[in-house]
């Protein structure tokens, strides 16, 4: 005798959203924004930001090394192994430069409430490694506001320190923004790698043209 009872078709098994490549996170900076809203200071003018997720920081460091251009501008007075977003894609660096403006600009606002912002002066991804750059000296940014991320981990050493302030970026996890007024006040260095490979994020507000 036939069975009447009517037959449910297979569901097939909903399948995960591919994940970004990394072209598609690179101009369409896709992946790449930490939501967390939570500024915090860590001494006396300088300030951590949430900023970039670590997988989008990990893209960035392929997308640089690929570029291959890691190398001292001529005309820098502190110079390092860098190679600018806008050399990786003038997109990225367009991206950067609004989310900047308009997602972390008015945070630090809230903290130093008479900057403004008047786009980047530049943005660059530095690398330190043993016999290249394993350290940058004690300096000044000619910027307005000056912010830096660590990009990776997996190395020692090559620590962003403020001796005026006794405080460095070691409290602050990958892809937070340490931030700070970039004249006078802040002279900042890194200090000696011992091993590995360290890749971090510079950025340089522009300062206001009166």
């Amino acid at each position: 005798m036939g069975d009447d009872t009517a037959q449910t078709p297979a569901q097939t098994p909903a399948q995960p959203a591919a994940q970004p490549d990394d072209l598609q996170q690179i101009l369409g900076y896709q992946g790449a924004i930490d939501e967390r809203d939570d500024v915090r200071a860590i001494s006396d003018d300088v300030l951590i930001v949430p900023f970039w997720t670590p997988s989008f920081c990990t893209t960035v460091i392929r997308a640089a090394e690929a570029v291959g251009a890691f190398e001292p501008q001529p005309d820098d007075p502190v110079p390092g192994h860098e190679v600018s977003l806008a050399l990786i894609s003038p997109r990225l660096f367009e991206a950067v430069e609004i989310d900047l403006g308009v997602r972390i600009w008015p945070q630090l606002q809230q903290v130093w409430p008479y900057i403004d912002y008047h786009g980047l002066r530049d943005v660059f991804v530095i690398k330190y490694a043993m016999g290249q750059q394993e350290h940058l000296r004690l300096h000044h940014d000619v910027a307005q506001v000056s912010a830096s991320a660590k990009l990776n981990e997996g190395y020692e050493g090559a620590v962003l320190d403020f001796p005026r302030q006794g405080v460095t970026n070691q409290p602050a996890a990958v892809g937070e923004l340490i931030v700070w007024p970039s004249l006078v006040t802040h002279p900042h260095q890194a200090t000696p790698l011992r091993s590995g490979v360290k890749y971090g994020l510079t950025i340089w507000f522009e300062l206001p043209s009166f």
